[in-house]
């Protein structure tokens, strides 16, 4: 039985509002500010929340996951490799064959249009996948 307030009863939207809120510093700033700019790049983006704990958001497949550290929030693309990045956005994860991550530290800058640009590139790979 689930009781009001608790993890189960909350929607992932909920929930990472709580994440934001909770985490109280400048690291629930930036999350907050780059869902926001996730929401801008796709209105109709789909928040998860998987883990135990961790936000993600979808558009016919995974776009990218939102993680907080102590020193960085990470977006995690699931499938970064395969995304154009003229920009260099791409900072962390960049070994892998598949994934690649975008570290934002304390007062880091945000380029909006590149990310933006970014979190369309994925939902457009995702809708090819998803179409064959």
């Amino acid at each position: 039985m689930t009781t009001t307030g608790s993890q189960e009863s909350k929607s992932p939207s909920e929930l990472i509002d709580g994440r934001i809120r909770e985490l109280g510093d400048w690291r629930g700033e930036m999350l907050g500010r780059l869902r926001a700019l996730i929401h801008q790049a796709d209105p109709d983006v789909v928040e998860t929340w998987k883990w135990r704990g961790v936000p993600v958001w979808e558009h016919d497949g995974m776009i990218c996951t939102g993680e907080t550290y102590k020193s960085v929030v990470k977006l995690t693309f699931a499938k970064g490799a395969a995304l154009p990045d003229p920009s260099k956005l791409f900072n962390s994860s960049l070994e892998g064959n598949t994934r690649r991550a975008i570290d934002f530290q304390q007062d880091a800058e945000i380029d909006e249009a590149a990310l933006k640009a970014l979190v369309r590139a994925a939902i457009a790979l995702n809708t090819s996948k998803a179409k064959r």
